[in-house]
């Protein structure tokens, strides 16, 4: 078996392992509240929303619903992905992993396309499953090239949380500090941001509390290029019409390759400098 053919039976058999466990069924029904759930009710005709975000087309809709992969999707990645390398060192298996022929960059490679995987292939589906429930509901039917950026879009966020929180595994040297650090990543990326944002806005001068305000939300597209979770409502944005937030379709793009670069690179070289 050549080594690529080897990395990749050891990431499936990783992430096969991973979607079978009893974390991914107590996740599972989360997920299938979120993300169908929220597509299900935001499809509804009669919905009561601000007069500005009464979506009017599938692509709206499915835009709205994304809250569910923020909030579901990603804390899936993270409870998945946290005891990635941390549990390992714990009971010696990491030693005798890394003292295997297999370079450790392959060996990153395998531990990353197994937890992203595992978590990956069942919100692909939930996503599918979702905007035939709002074609169904609604006779509002997705375009193809809209649900491919939708779904695209989605793996990505899920692969950074996937990485973040295998770093924070490989930093960590116990399991409980390294669920403690990638809980604290993602509570600051999905519910103190705002704050952040609303604090730095009022540093600077720009009106607070009013979401209409242009300055104000040129402010907020820009900081949220910082945040995993702001460059991915970037990346579905470019496929929304007459919406303005600073950033443009390819400052999205670039944006969302430094986010897969970037920590891609710190995870691969904190994994060659580890010591077990």
């Amino acid at each position: 078996m050549t080594p690529s053919k080897r990395m990749w039976h050891l990431a499936f058999a990783l992430g096969r392992r991973r979607l079978f466990s009893t974390r991914m069924l107590i996740m599972l029904p989360i997920l299938l509240l979120f993300i169908p759930g929220m597509a299900w009710g935001f499809s509804d005709s009669n919905i009561q929303l601000p007069a500005e975000q009464v979506p009017t087309n599938a692509t709206e809709v499915m835009f709205l619903a994304s809250i569910g992969i923020v909030f579901a999707g990603t804390m899936a990645a993270v409870l998945i992905a946290h005891d990635g390398i941390s549990r390992d060192r714990a009971s010696g298996v990491l030693e005798v992993r890394l003292s295997q022929p297999m370079s450790r960059q392959r060996q990153g490679l395998v531990l990353i396309l197994g937890h992203w995987g595992s978590i990956a292939i069942p919100v692909a589906l939930l996503l599918i499953l979702s905007m035939w429930l709002v074609g169904y509901r609604s006779d509002m039917w997705i375009p193809m090239s809209d649900a491919l950026v939708y779904i695209v879009a989605s793996m990505l966020i899920l692969l950074w949380y996937t990485v973040f929180a295998l770093l924070a595994s490989s930093i960590a040297k116990e399991q409980g500090s390294a669920i403690a650090f990638s809980i604290g990543l993602w509570f600051l990326f999905t519910l103190l941001w705002v704050l952040f944002t609303t604090l730095l806005a009022a540093l600077n001068g720009v009106a607070v509390g009013d979401t209409q305000d242009q300055g104000y939300l040129i402010f907020e597209g820009r900081l949220d290029l910082l945040s995993p979770n702001g460059v991915y409502h970037h990346l579905l944005e470019t496929r929304l019409d007459g919406v303005d937030r600073g950033v443009s379709a390819f400052g999205a793009y670039a944006a969302a390759i430094l986010w897969t670069i970037v920590p891609f690179y710190a995870f691969q070289r904190r994994l060659n400098r580890l010591v077990p």
